[in-house]
């Protein structure tokens, strides 16, 4: 998929941080793009911001529920007849905890959106992209928090994304020996702290899945962050969002499967984890910004 001009590409949770600035890269190298996210007023600022006329689409998608991403795939073919890119990137994140100090509800809430989002939407687009015969990449949005190490404080997030990657590794190699001519592959958002919704995900939360005792804490934000940075004498590193959508549309060309900032530096934390496994030892544990 060396040429994307005049593809057709969808991304969930399209409308800020990451999937907004895909939605910017696609746009940028000629493609028609269909934005879809749950929050209606976010997809009215992107739909502004974006202002690509015909060759955008916006459409309130809440990918927890298959019906409502299977009729997301309808409206893509209805309105562009194809779908040659899927970016399967919409995530929420529950509040940290020891795994015994979650609740029922945060597992629901997170693995529905970041797991069977992803599920849901191979599931509404694969069979209809094989079906059309043509070139075609599922890109999952994971994260190194689980995908790659999880952070012990974010079992329920880092055990998502874990999911994803598996999944997604799964998906890649079965296009491969069936013959398709779809390639899947598994994002990686790196090179820093991002400036992004998911610091905020508790606002999209349904309310039948709130918690059902309330947070010990009060929800981190990106500002108190910094805030403990500066205090601490130190800088925090914040990755550009429209440099990471760059990384996902060269690794379409490239047809990688890790997409993702200096991937190889991910070996050395791999081979030590590796090493403590094959000695039947707890790895390190990941820590937030290392």
């Amino acid at each position: 998929m060396e040429q994307l001009a005049g593809r057709v590409a969808v991304v969930t949770g399209g409308a800020s941080g990451i999937g907004l600035a895909l939605a910017r890269a696609f746009l940028a190298e000629g493609m028609r793009v269909v934005v879809a996210d749950v929050e209606e007023p976010a997809l009215e600022r992107a739909a502004a911001e974006l202002d690509a006329g015909a060759d955008l689409l916006t459409v309130r998608t809440d990918v927890t529920d298959f019906d409502a991403v299977d009729a997301l795939a309808r409206r893509t073919y209805e309105t562009f007849g194809a779908c040659h890119v899927l970016c399967n990137n919409a995530g929420v994140g529950a509040p940290s905890a020891n795994v015994w100090e979650t609740t029922v509800n945060d597992w629901k809430w997170v693995h529905g959106v970041n797991v069977m989002g992803v599920v849901h939407g191979i599931l509404a687009f694969v069979p209809r992209m094989i079906e059309a015969g043509e070139e075609g990449y599922v890109v999952n949005t994971s994260s190194g928090d689980g995908g790659i190490a999880p952070m012990p404080q974010a079992s329920v997030y880092a055990s998502s994304k874990a999911a994803v990657s598996s999944l997604t590794e799964c998906l890649a190699a079965q296009l491969v020996s069936t013959g398709t001519r779809l390639r899947a592959a598994v994002f990686y958002p790196s090179g820093g702290l991002l400036r992004t919704g998911l610091w905020t995900a508790d606002r999209n939360r349904p309310p039948e899945l709130a918690r059902e005792r309330p947070r010990p804490t009060p929800a981190m934000t990106i500002e108190q962050l910094e805030e403990m940075a500066r205090r601490a004498g130190r800088e925090l590193r914040f990755q550009d969002l429209d440099e990471l959508a760059q990384v996902v549309v060269a690794g379409i060309r490239e047809e990688r499967f890790v997409m993702m900032i200096d991937p190889d530096s991910i070996g050395t934390q791999m081979r030590e984890r590796a090493a403590a496994l094959e000695q039947g030892r707890l790895p390190a544990a990941h820590q937030l910004g290392g």
